[in-house]
């Protein structure tokens, strides 16, 4: 069982984007010390919900400050970049760093950024399939072409290859049932987001299995994001999340606006912030440690990655990854390994 801190670049009202990211590298840098397996990073656009842009260049500056942990992205958004130039960039950090870069990727969403980059909504909309199998061509690097309906263009060389064959680790966010089906076909593993709780993913799970058994593939090992936020008592976690998170999540979700003027209806930052706790890791140490385990038999996932930003201020959050990687951590290891 992998179990990594999964970092948004959250800006909590009262800090400025310098904070934010400092404290977003300093982070990442204390999962590593406190023994996280791997740290993952969000990319998102013209919102304070995550102000991380780039979670490919934010991956390579956390290679290059640690040692050993894993670093991927969660997601690197396909509906706004080209694939190939984003195979590019996987390939020379999975070089650079012995092979600790993974990609994550995902659809998107509706959003004004397709506007803004140019791509538009038809790429959302029905691009996606294409726009990963070209990535996944070009991550495997030598001479390639492409002659689709969005990606046409006559055959290159991809440098650099890859040093982990044949393509750095790649998986895929999947809220959609079209998405879940697209990587069950391709062999690829989902990133299963925070909305849900365990028995949903494990539907979705199952259905992915089943798909990728039909197209001859195995099992694949899935990644489930959770919050977690650890205490003394589960009452003084829930009240620390309780207070900080809605701040966040009010104006930050109010950062999604979409495209084409498509009716949205916002989540109450509120009764949000309530069902991300009852339905995580928001609890004392042992609180914790049975939230996990229940989270990870239940859903059926191989790996955890950990939101440990809900406390809003760095003291706060770098206290949190301490206490996970000594009182909680071990302890789940040890449970489902």
């Amino acid at each position: 069982m992998r179990i990594g801190a999964f970092l948004l670049a959250a800006q909590f009202p009262g800090r400025d984007h310098t904070s934010v990211l400092e404290s977003t590298l300093a982070a990442a840098v204390a999962a590593e010390r406190a023994g996280f397996d791997d740290v993952w990073l969000a990319e998102h656009h013209f919102m304070s919900y995550g102000v991380c842009p780039s979670a490919v260049t934010m991956a390579g500056f956390v290679l290059g400050r640690t040692e050993r942990i894993g670093v991927g992205t969660a997601t690197s958004v396909l509906s706004t970049q080209h694939p190939v130039a984003l195979a590019e960039q996987a390939n020379l950090l999975d070089q650079l760093s012995g092979g600790r870069f993974r990609l994550g990727v995902g659809r998107g969403g509706p959003w004004v950024d397709l506007e803004v980059f140019g791509t538009g909504l038809e790429r959302y909309e029905r691009g996606f399939p294409e726009s990963l199998e070209v990535l996944l061509a070009a991550l495997r690097g030598g001479r390639m072409r492409a002659d689709g309906a969005t990606f046409g263009f006559r055959e290159v060389e991809i440098v650099p290859g890859p040093r982990t064959r044949p393509h750095p680790p790649v998986v895929v966010a999947a809220t959609s049932d079209s998405t879940l089906e697209l990587a069950a076909r391709l062999g690829l593993p989902m990133l299963l987001g925070m909305d849900r709780v365990p028995a949903e993913h494990a539907a979705r799970i199952a259905a992915h299995d089943r798909a990728a058994e039909a197209a001859g593939h195995g099992r694949a090992g899935h990644v489930l994001a959770s919050l977690a936020h650890v205490a003394d008592t589960r009452e003084q976690a829930r009240k620390v999340v309780l207070d900080a998170l809605p701040r966040w999540l009010g104006p930050g979700l109010a950062g999604y606006v979409p495209v084409d003027g498509r009716a949205r209806a916002p989540k109450d930052p509120r009764e949000y912030a309530r069902f991300l706790c009852d339905a995580h890791a928001v609890d004392s140490p042992q609180g914790c440690v049975e939230r996990l385990v229940e989270q990870a038999r239940t859903s059926g996932a191989a790996e955890l990655i950990l939101m440990v930003e809900a406390a809003g201020e760095p003291a706060a959050v770098l206290e949190n990854v301490t206490r996970l990687g000594a009182e909680v951590l071990p302890a789940v290891r040890a449970a489902l390994d």
